[in-house]
């Protein structure tokens, strides 16, 4: 079948000369007739000259790059590029660790797969399309992927209906690919956590934060913590295994607090410095002051898209102005963005604004980002979207 074609406005290669992986609607000047969602593209210059492959989709970002030579995207392309992206995780020893079963195969852009998520939860994979494009291509993918990754997975889940463009109607439903599995029991550094991939948010845990769990365990020790927005209580579970005196997690889903009472008791049965609370952040902060002296705050994206940025970084500095006026003196706050518009200047001015209007002295201790299996194209900058800082409060 031959490949359709897109050709460029005058210029309008210049970013993919960059090897930007995204193609702007703008920059089209016309396209071959007929071309469907999810389609590959080939993408040619102004003056008719390759320049890139992918696929095509409706919207802003309107193909998403796959390479930038003029190959055949095959069976053998997909195996490639996901046997590139476990051979790095192997690298960083973050695949094939004994005590960590819990990682990210394939993140996106980050590796040379636009609107393509992979994780791993023990013998399970996990696989999210962002894209049309991918959504197409699963089956061919989940071939690729128990290809690659041979007796290290039995299963691939596929969970997509809440990422995929509502416009494709596509009526994509979750479910199993490959295989099938009620163990939902994954290690993270040698931590058990119960993932819910049928209905959890993401892929069912936030694998991105293990690093900055980690650190907090180390911060933990007699310490009273409060994990706000805890949603499968990741990081209170660490703080139990670091040795705080108490851990306090609170989410308004009530889903999100059984599951932390869950996956507490999966790793410290009937043990008491443990207790998870459905409420409001803000009215719960409100109602505790100066009662934790190790203070989380991880809330989901404040802004999905640009047009959000401004009441975006409103509610981070209020939420924050809410954590230091809470938090005792001599307190460690964690606090996060994960929307990918607010950048790390961004979010360190909203988190400044807060800390000025709370009147306290405050010092950053570290500047938090995502863990190594969520890398970042070196050219497309988007990719950085987890940022953090840990701050000492007088």
């Amino acid at each position: 079948m031959t490949t359709k074609t897109i050709q460029l406005k005058k210029g309008k290669e210049e970013s993919l000369k960059r090897f930007h992986p995204w193609i702007f609607s703008g920059a089209i000047l016309r396209m071959d007739d007929g071309i469907e969602e999810g389609e590959l593209v080939k993408v040619v210059t102004f003056n008719r000259e390759f320049i890139a492959i992918g696929h095509y989709q409706i919207g802003s970002i309107a193909v998403r790059v796959l390479s930038f030579r003029d190959i055949t995207i095959d069976q053998e392309f997909w195996e490639s590029r996901l046997k590139a992206a476990l051979n790095m995780r192997i690298a960083i020893g973050i695949a094939d660790n004994p005590t960590n079963n819990t990682y990210r195969l394939v993140h996106g852009e980050g590796d040379l797969l636009p609107g393509l998520i992979i994780d791993c939860y023990g013998k399970t994979a996990v696989m999210q399309a962002h894209s049309v494009g991918m959504h197409v291509e699963r089956l061919p993918i989940c071939e690729a992927l128990r290809s690659v990754m041979g007796s290290r997975i039995e299963h691939v889940f596929y969970k997509s209906e809440t990422t995929l463009p509502f416009k494709a109607e596509l009526g994509q439903q979750d479910g199993f690919l490959y295989g099938g599995s009620d163990d939902n029991v994954a290690i993270e550094n040698g931590l058990k956590f119960h993932v819910d991939w049928l209905k959890g948010q993401k892929t069912g845990f936030f694998v991105d934060q293990r690093e900055n769990r980690t650190l907090l365990e180390k911060y933990a020790k007699n310490r009273s913590v409060l994990n706000m927005f805890c949603y499968t209580g990741g990081f209170s579970v660490y703080a139990m295994r670091g040795g705080a005196k108490l851990v306090h997690s609170v989410d308004s889903s009530a889903k999100a607090v059984e599951l932390t009472n869950a996956n507490i008791k999966l790793n410290f049965p009937s043990d008491a410095r443990h207790a998870a609370f459905c409420d409001d952040a803000f009215k719960y902060l409100d109602a505790h002051d100066a009662q934790y002296d190790l203070v989380v705050l991880d809330p989901p994206a404040f802004a999905k898209h640009r047009a959000a940025l401004r009441n975006a970084l409103k509610g981070y500095t209020r939420l924050n102005v809410k954590g230091f006026e809470r938090i005792k003196p001599g307190g460690i706050l964690f606090t996060f963005s994960c929307s990918q518009v607010v950048t790390k200047e961004n979010f360190r001015n909203a988190v400044f604004t807060a800390a000025a209007q709370a009147k306290r002295k405050v010092r950053i201790l570290h500047q938090l980002h995502q863990p190594a299996d969520h890398p970042i194209n070196i050219y497309h900058p988007e990719g950085e979207y987890l940022k953090g800082l840990v701050l000492y409060v007088e």
